[in-house]
């Protein structure tokens, strides 16, 4: 059985599409530091896009793992040359395959750090590109300031030996392209956070701070933090993907990745450093991202939430079943319609009614098996992020919040560690403890769970938030999930008369973004 790897590209170009650039002749001018199925189903396929399109040698992926979890990654890209299958799965069942070969190399940070801050203190990277999840920044949602609590972070901040972390490793170089007199490198955020390049910003300053402030000084007024809005819905790569893959295609592949065909890139320009044409391979391009991710964040986003632990209560375990039953598809519609969207400001482009049509179209896509689990991991940073910010706009509106509330409960009554049919509910969040503490507190106290200040802020003392939740919560002690969804669903509910006004801008610091000519360099 042939392997995937660049010997075998000629034979493989005879069964579907494959690199048609010269792979070894790219150059680094991107690091990646999180190299997943979504970086490799959305940055890295676009950078391929744009290299076979030719006169854009300069932007080859180098990807970074910093966790121990990403040796696998090494290994598997290492045997293959950099490359990886992209199957892309439609509802109707088409199915779209090729090979990316953007990554043309990969550092594991764990076998030679230095050779990471080599590689990002190289003239040549001009773009650090994260994909490090909602709770890699160390920002407390509540508060919105920087807090150290990862392992490697704490490490690097007490110890002057090379660093483990992603911002100690980006710090590190940064400064000593600062001593060198080389520009910086602009610093991408692609992650599901609201303001992004913002967040990314505020952390790396801050880390700096704590390790010499005249270099966060200088970080601060000298590197560029676009923000961004990504999208693809990517689910974890199986083992039946892999068989799939050799059985349609005729060769192994390690670490394929599947994905919907619907893509979606919205990025700032501020480049200082120059950045690859985007435009040419369908990224929008834009001044202002923020309409479009509060749209992705508060209808895509938060609806997986929405879903996630209601359908799982519920004895479903993939995305797609739960968007075949009728009830709960009339509740996320009726969660986007009557409380996201009066939170929503106008998006270019974008008729909002056909966008959310479109959304449980592409929820109800059976092919890519996308599972409810995946959606439950890290709550705590998803539901603040995704969830938290409409109920507080619309308890300033004095808009609905039921649906919210229920989602908050269901996730509440799901830390208890089982489904309504008694089968075990795997839990993965760093605050597993507190979360269950407050939950159990919970059952004896209705509302206590939401005095988990880290989690909720203050809407633990909002009166009508916490009789919306109370009231939720004892329907679903009282009636289970899906009948506390079809309750909700048949209930009337203010929508578009609901008042409706721009979301507000907010920076996470006082310091402003930096604005500089921007250089498109192809």
């Amino acid at each position: 059985m042939t392997s995937l790897n660049e010997t075998a590209l000629p034979a493989l170009a005879k069964k579907l599409p494959v690199p048609s650039y010269d792979r070894p002749a790219a150059r680094t001018g991107i690091v990646h530091f999180g190299v997943g199925g979504f970086h490799r189903s959305h940055e890295a396929m676009y950078i391929d896009r744009l290299l076979n399109l030719g006169g854009s040698r300069d932007w080859g992926i180098c990807g970074v793992g910093v966790l121990p979890s990403d040796a696998r990654m090494r290994d598997v890209l290492k045997a293959q040359d950099g490359l990886y299958t992209l199957v892309l799965k439609s509802p109707e069942g088409e199915e779209e395959a090729r090979i990316i070969g953007a990554i043309t190399e990969y550092l594991f940070a764990p076998d030679d750090p230095t050779a990471v801050v080599r590689k990002l203190s190289d003239p040549g990277t001009r773009i650090v590109s994260l994909s490090v999840t909602e709770g890699g920044y160390s920002i407390n949602d509540s508060t919105g300031e920087f807090e150290p609590r990862a392992a490697d972070v704490v490490h690097d901040l007490k110890s002057s030996t090379c660093p483990r972390s992603v911002f100690g490793l980006i710090t590190m170089a940064l400064a000593g392209r600062r001593e060198q007199g080389i520009p910086p490198f602009t610093v991408m955020s692609c992650d599901n956070i609201q303001g992004n390049g913002n967040v990314a910003r505020k952390a790396l300053v801050s880390f700096a701070r704590l390790k010499d402030p005249a270099l966060a000084d200088w970080v601060r007024d000298n590197v560029a933090f676009p923000n961004s809005m990504v999208d693809r819905i990517t689910p974890v790569t199986t083992e039946a993907d892999r068989a799939a893959v050799t059985e349609s295609y005729g060769y192994t592949d390690g670490w394929p990745v599947v994905a919907e065909p619907f893509e979606q890139w919205v990025l700032e320009d501020n480049f200082p450093a120059g950045r690859p044409a985007l435009e040419r391979v369908g990224v929008q391009i834009v001044n202002d991202v923020e309409p479009y991710e509060l749209m992705k964040l508060r209808l895509l986003n938060a609806s997986h939430q929405v879903m996630s632990y209601l359908g799982y209560l519920a004895g479903h375990r993939y995305v797609h079943e739960v968007c075949a039953d009728p009830v709960f598809a009339g509740f996320i519609r009726g969660f986007m319609e009557h409380e996201s969207m009066p939170t929503l400001r106008p998006v270019p482009g974008i008729d909002l009614d056909a966008y959310q049509s479109e959304l449980i179209h592409r929820f109800s896509n059976p092919a890519i098996r996308d599972t409810l689990a995946r959606q439950m991991v890290d709550a705590s940073e998803r539901i603040p992020k995704f969830v938290l910010p409409v109920v507080r706009e619309q308890l300033e509106l004095a808009g609905p919040v039921d649906r919210a509330a229920l989602v908050v409960a269901a996730w509440a009554r799901s830390l208890e560690g089982t489904d309504e049919k008694g089968e075990p509910i795997e839990i993965t969040d760093r605050r597993l403890g507190e979360l269950r503490a407050a939950a159990r507190a919970d059952r004896n106290e209705p509302g206590a769970f939401l005095n988990l200040g880290e989690v909720f802020g203050d809407l633990g003392q909002n009166d009508r938030f916490v009789a919306a939740y109370r009231q939720a919560r004892e329907s679903l002690q009282r009636s289970g999930a899906l009948a506390a969804v079809k309750d909700l669903t048949d209930q009337p509910t203010r929508s578009r008369e609901t008042p409706r006004r721009p979301a507000p801008r907010r920076r996470l610091s006082n310091e402003t973004i930096p604005q500089k000519q921007q250089e498109v360099t192809p």
